[in-house]
């Protein structure tokens, strides 16, 4: 289902991704894992075209992303949904307007249908009758949810989690991760996941794809990558810094 052949994108003359090359299939779930500024956000501006490579492809269903038009590329956006990291949500709409807006953008006009269609979501996210609320007068996990709950209402075939567990405590970020597993396994989605919580990583990934340096440095089954003895990648999933890697 996406297929990214050797791309490569710099920044002046700061090199952000180096000959990456991975695929994801229907239904899969991966987690992308590594340290800050190995690339993560910036590769997955890739997989909708909010960015082009320097050199390569990125193929969404067998198309190629790089060179379309805007036009073509909202049309291939309809098969995502993303969970922002600061879930994103518009101040001045309430949770039923936010959840709903992918909906209208889409062109649905059935109030019933959408109605319909955004409750039933935030009873999937387990936040039913909130929806007259403002997003300033939730929590930062029950945004989250609200997030969630935005990014499948369309019921998209991909779905792109940018650090979906940042700054929640223990609980609510166990409580994410469950919500997660939940939308994977009913809606059957291809999943995608940048984390630095190895715990989610553990639950999400099928298989675990590891960043290092702007390049794949490992790409193995979640149990090959968390078992590994190789020294960067035990470190990292330990939490243990090398100090002659640690710019202070």
């Amino acid at each position: 289902m996406i297929d990214v052949a050797h791309i490569e994108k710099s920044f002046g003359t700061q090199t952000v991704l180096c000959d990456i090359s991975f695929n994801v299939g229907e239904g899969e779930s991966v987690a992308i894992i590594g340290r800050s500024g190995t690339g993560k956000s910036v590769l997955i501006k890739h997989l909708v075209g909010l960015l082009h490579p320097d050199a390569g492809e990125v193929r969404i269903d067998g198309e190629n992303l790089v060179g379309m038009r805007e036009r073509e590329l909202l049309a291939v956006r309809q098969k995502f949904g993303m969970l922002f990291q600061g879930a994103a949500l518009f101040d001045s709409m309430n949770v039923h307007e936010n959840v709903a807006f992918p909906l209208r953008r889409s062109g649905l006009t059935d109030e019933v249908e959408i109605d319909r269609r955004v409750e039933d979501v935030l009873n999937l996210v387990e936040l039913p009758g909130v929806g007259g609320k403002m997003p300033g007068e939730l929590s930062g996990g029950m945004q989250k949810r609200v997030g969630l709950a935005r990014a499948i209402v369309h019921h998209p075939r991909i779905i792109l989690y940018d650090e979906p567990t940042t700054g929640l405590d223990p609980v609510v970020s166990d409580s994410i991760d469950q919500l997660m597993m939940r939308v994977r396994d009913q809606y059957h989605v291809t999943s995608i996941v940048i984390t630095h919580d190895m715990r989610c990583a553990r639950r999400m990934g099928q298989r675990v794809i590891y960043l290092k340096d702007g390049q794949v440095y490992l790409d193995a089954p979640a149990d090959e990558v968390f078992n590994s003895d190789d020294p960067a990648v035990s470190r990292f999933i330990r939490g243990e810094a090398d100090l002659k890697e640690v710019d202070f």
